[in-house]
């Protein structure tokens, strides 16, 4: 494929998160990657490669391009990970990439309650709750900094130590702020859009502040918790803490595109010409709430292999 024809079909992709892989003439995949905007980045592999000279060879041998839509960047990078533990492409050196996945815990429990970053959630237990997988474990950090920044719930507990009750007395927070403290966090690990709002708005109006005193230092860093949060609210289901498997199927075009959810992970895509009568069977077991995934990506296989 010629880097002018790269360059066109890459104009068929959205500006938006996904993930996309390069095939050979023997239909075999070259290399799996992920954007945060699919056009530019796949249209950047037909351009001056620069720093990325040592991929000349590989985009050589470019014959098809194919794409995946995701929701977020994040759950892109999941996507990402979970195809590329599955199976390695040629030109791949890292499989899974290079995240960490992380977990949040709410310990709700009224001597020590608090959120913290955990890797492996423990056993449940009464009043703890966990919330992820996430990828990058720094990204959650910087999330878990500003949800304490914005609502303290460490400082509710009953077993603080001196220091800690006069920092919650200057956060006007106590043992009675407990549950609606709780329940405002629990609102936004869920991505409840009004409760995420909430924090966001709070984060950016600490961020402007410390901009007008010049405290670059303090407003940059709010910044990067307010990417943190944004992080780990964004839409991901390619990566579930519940394990389920699933069959997923869209159809456009006499093309058919197939994801395959193993134990909670979309694991495996495949895309393959497929009469409509073909299709029915699989696009009839499809969960609802994958149908629009589905139909999404499948209309996008179709305007890339025109």
């Amino acid at each position: 494929m010629r880097s002018s024809t790269l360059r066109a079909v890459a104009a068929h992709l959205p500006s938006s998160p996904g993930v996309y892989r390069f095939r050979d003439a023997d239909d075999d995949v070259l290399y799996l990657g992920r954007a945060t905007r699919l056009r530019r980045r796949v249209a950047s592999y037909g351009g001056d490669l620069r720093d990325r000279r040592h991929l000349a060879p590989m985009v050589a041998r470019i014959a098809r391009v194919e794409a995946v839509v995701c929701d977020s960047a994040h759950e892109a990078a999941w996507l990402e990970r979970n195809l590329l533990e599955h199976r390695l492409a040629d030109w791949n050196r890292t499989p899974g990439g290079q995240e960490v996945p992380a977990y949040v815990r709410l310990d709700g429990r009224r001597t020590a309650p608090g959120l913290t970053v955990v890797h492996i959630p423990a056993a449940a237990a009464v009043g703890v709750r966990h919330f992820g997988p996430y990828l990058g474990g720094e990204k959650v950090r910087l999330a878990v900094a500003a949800l304490h920044r914005v609502l303290p719930l460490a400082y509710t507990g009953t077993g603080l130590g001196g220091s800690e009750r006069d920092m919650a007395g200057k956060r006007g927070v106590g043992p009675g702020d407990r549950d609606a403290l709780v329940a405002a966090l629990t609102a936004v690990l869920e991505r409840d859009p009004a409760a995420v709002a909430s924090v966001r708005g709070d984060l950016e109006v600490r961020r402007n502040r410390a901009a007008e005193v010049l405290a670059f230092e303090l407003a940059a860093r709010l910044q990067s918790e307010i990417h943190g949060i944004e992080w780990i609210t964004s839409p991901q289901r390619v990566t579930q803490a519940e394990p389920c498997d699933v069959d997923v199927a869209g159809w456009a075009e006499g093309l058919a595109v197939r994801f395959q959810i193993r134990a909670g992970r979309l694991r495996a895509w495949s895309q393959h010409p497929c009469a409509y009568a073909d299709a029915r069977q699989h696009l009839a077991a499809t969960p609802p709430a994958w149908v629009d995934f589905a139909q999404r990506n499948a209309e996008l296989a179709a305007r890339l292999a025109r």
